[in-house]
């Protein structure tokens, strides 16, 4: 890979050993892929904000990091392990909270926004169409490429922090037009209410690593947002192209290898073979975090409902949205815990909980795998219904 003078300084330790050993890593990614340059980036979102999926051996990397380097472009963070504020509500132990305090220490002197969350789109760091971008959060990631028209691969929490730091990443993957093009083409029929995260779910299993161009029924930004992130959980998807009916193919047809059919049938299927449990511990929403307009629609639903004695509920949203809709999140503060800088995928739920309900198709991955948890898919309205009466 081509370095030009002053990136060779910074590989040489001319700029310290800090930025020597972000370069260092790029460097490798590089070659590895077969990069032929660096390219500047203008944000990234950094993974690995969780001590629970980090660990002991992640503190100490993100330390003597923190020593010697400094970000040098707009990066916000991924959730952490807890709710800064209410983590003993959460049943989170003091060990935990200090170890996690440890990480937004380090995050903290390396100038990382504390943003805390997976929707930094919705949260100030929002890229414009065209920008490189180095983000690592997988739902984050999709939506950049898809919905905002940014340009990034999937990174890892070490590539997106080191890109930060340099200002610069290594061009392959889809920060090249040509890895872009979508190669399989799938027709969705119709979305039953709810399902639009199974039917990103399915997808994800459908495309594995292509981009897929899929047709399908109007889809708003927050359901976007869901679809994209269950179809980076099933599937390594990136992005993919959408069109609505009545839009012209926006696709290349020789490009596309496969053409596939996807009934309202199979969704609802999915959604049978995911039921799980009819009874749990836990009620989750907000994987990806809720949007301010989630947090609003959830409290007219639940405004002149009671509270159901069980499950417990989470909201998990991000600080930006908790900030914008008080009278809303006071309302949902009735029926459960509206938490911020965390969600159950990196929460340590598994002290506290066995059985969860949500409506994410991401967490339906992710809560049996890091969360031990027995998983249990419904739709939002369903929830709703079922923690209140």
């Amino acid at each position: 890979m081509h370095l030009s003078a002053p990136e060779e300084r910074i590989l040489a330790g001319e700029e310290g050993p800090g930025r020597q050993k972000a370069m260092e890593l790029l460097v490798a990614l590089g070659d590895i892929y077969g990069a032929k340059r660096l390219i500047p980036i203008s944000s990234a979102q950094i993974s690995g904000a969780s001590f629970k999926t980090i660990g002991d051996a992640g503190i100490l990397f993100l330390e003597d990091f923190s020593k010697t380097a400094k970000v040098s472009v707009h990066a916000s963070l991924n959730p952490l392990g807890l709710d800064l504020r209410h983590w003993r509500s959460m049943g989170v132990d003091a060990s935990f909270h200090e170890k996690q305090s440890r990480i937004v220490r380090a995050y903290s002197t390396l100038g990382v926004e504390p943003s805390y969350t997976c929707t930094p789109y919705l949260a100030g760091n929002r890229p414009r169409r065209g920008e490189h971008i180095a983000w690592a959060e997988s739902s984050a990631t999709v939506f950049a490429n898809s919905c905002l028209g940014a340009m990034t691969n999937r990174e890892g929490g070490p590539s997106a922090l080191a890109a930060a730091i340099i200002g610069k990443t290594a061009e392959y993957g889809l920060h090249l037009d040509e890895n872009r093009r979508p190669r399989v083409r799938i027709d969705i029929e119709s979305i039953p209410e709810g399902l639009g995260p199974l039917a990103g779910y399915v997808v994800g299993r459908i495309a594995g690593k292509r981009v897929p161009y899929i047709c399908g029924p109007h889809l708003t930004a927050d359901e976007h947002k869901s679809f994209g992130a269950a179809m980076a959980a099933t599937g390594a998807v990136s992005m993919y192209a959408y069109s609505e009916p009545g839009r012209k193919d926006r696709v290349n047809k020789l490009e596309i290898e496969e053409e596939i059919s996807l009934p309202a049938s199979e969704l609802r299927e999915c959604s049978e073979s995911l039921a799980g449990d009819s009874e749990w511990d836990l009620v989750a929403i907000g994987c990806p975090h809720c949007s301010s307009a989630e947090l609003r629609g959830m409290a007219r639903y639940l405004k002149k409902r009671k509270p159901a004695r069980k499950p417990d509920v989470w909201f998990c949203t991000s600080r930006k949205a908790y900030a914008r809709c008080p009278s809303e999140v006071a309302i949902l503060k009735r029926f459960g815990r509206v938490l911020c800088d965390t969600c159950m995928v990196v929460a340590p739920i598994e002290k506290k909980y066995r059985s969860t309900a949500s409506d994410s198709g991401k967490a339906m991955v992710y809560l049996p795998t890091l969360g031990g948890q027995r998983a249990s898919f419904r739709a939002t309205n369903m929830l709703l219904e079922a923690i209140s009466r």
